[in-house]
């Protein structure tokens, strides 16, 4: 509980760019390449996972975790002051390096502390940051209600009091240490693993066009279609909601049933979710969105238990790489999204990234059944 608490106060502040994005492209006269960028930029950090990981084996993982919340919170609630794009792209590599810090090493310490329901164990500690999603662009839009844009940074008050929690909550939790005879390099790591990161990683670029259009986008299209900066807030609330629902659900499912099955079900109904979405309106379209949310989002913490059951050695190593691949393949698509969007506008966008969603269905196939 401490973990998806952790999980979610963290997550709050780094889901602030998608719901602030409309008011930084007029503020800055920002394209939508450009706005797609920003989100590559607090990607880039990832390209470190595996060397965190290998770090997380050799010394305490507990300390990333409980200083995580406090370097995500100060530069993601300075946002609104930044008087330049430039200025807005080194706050958003701060913040990249921080979650970065946070997300390789936690999956780890669930993994032990729940090491017969992994699924399970993932799927809590998913929710934190599903809710923290569902939250967190709320939380950005009352605060630039509230105070104004440039004047929303006392928020980060919330995220430096969460690490001084954490630290009492967490500095006595045992947790096993990686022998220094069982430690793997980066590449040792990959070797042993490619037959399961291989075709993780081609789910996750083909998975990475729906991901990318959705929560980078979404409040953004809401907004020029309505001029609701409220609704388009709303909107990605309620696709987050639907999301968190899915990672309860979807993490115990995939213990009874098989991480293979339970991927295979999510990735077929993502794409004729967010299909539907695009090309509908009104009622069906917010059922759309609901259903996308819950197939989409919900894959996370299967395929985490999954890396997590067979790195037997170097286990944070392995998340690194996982976690790396995650991101690279997210904030490279969202640039590619973001310049096809320019081009062709984004419902259209919408549905060539279903459409991409569909292409990594086979892929599941070639995961091990066990």
């Amino acid at each position: 509980m401490a973990l998806s608490i952790a999980h979610f106060v963290h997550d709050v502040y780094s889901s602030f760019l998608a719901p602030l994005l409309p008011l930084l492209i007029e503020k800055l006269s920002l394209s939508l390449t450009q706005a797609g960028f920003m989100s590559t930029v607090m990607q880039l950090p990832a390209l470190l996972n595996p060397y965190i990981g290998v770090m997380a084996d050799r010394i305490s993982i507990r300390i990333f975790v409980i200083l995580a919340p406090a370097l995500t919170a100060v530069p993601m609630s300075l946002l609104g002051v930044a008087p330049s794009y430039g200025m807005l792209l080194i706050l958003l590599f701060i913040t990249g390096i921080s979650v970065a810090l946070f997300h390789v090493p936690s999956p780890v310490m669930v993994a032990q502390l729940a090491p017969a329901h992994k699924g399970r164990g993932m799927s809590f500690y998913m929710t934190g940051g599903e809710l923290a999603r569902t939250v967190g662009p709320l939380v950005a839009v009352a605060g630039v209600s509230v105070f104004g844009l440039q004047h929303f940074y006392p928020l980060m008050v919330f995220g430096i009091a969460s690490t001084f929690w954490l630290y009492f909550k967490l500095r006595d939790v045992q947790l096993n240490h990686v022998r220094a005879s069982h430690r793997l390099s980066p590449l040792q790591t990959w070797r042993r693993l490619r037959y399961i990161l291989l075709p993780l990683t081609a789910i996750l670029i083909t998975r990475g066009f729906m991901h990318a259009s959705l929560t980078a986008f979404l409040p953004t299209f809401i907004k020029q279609q309505t001029g609701n900066l409220w609704l388009a807030g709303i909107a990605l609330t309620v696709f987050e909601t639907a999301g968190v629902a899915g990672v309860l659900t979807c993490g115990p499912i995939s213990d009874r049933i098989g991480r293979r099955q339970t991927l295979l079900v999510s990735l077929i109904g993502a794409p004729i979710g967010l299909l539907v979405f695009a090309s509908s309106g009104s009622w069906l379209r917010v059922a759309a969105l609901m259903a996308t949310g819950f197939t989409l989002l919900s894959t996370t913490p299967v395929m985490l238990a999954m890396v997590q059951e067979h790195a037997t050695r170097s286990p944070a190593a392995a998340n690194g790489l996982f976690m790396m691949i995650s991101f690279i393949a997210r904030s490279a698509v969202v640039v590619a999204v973001g310049f096809i969007a320019d081009h062709i506008g984004l419902q259209a966008t919408y549905l060539l990234s279903a459409l991409m969603g569909a292409i990594g269905i086979p892929f599941i196939l070639m995961l091990p059944k066990k």
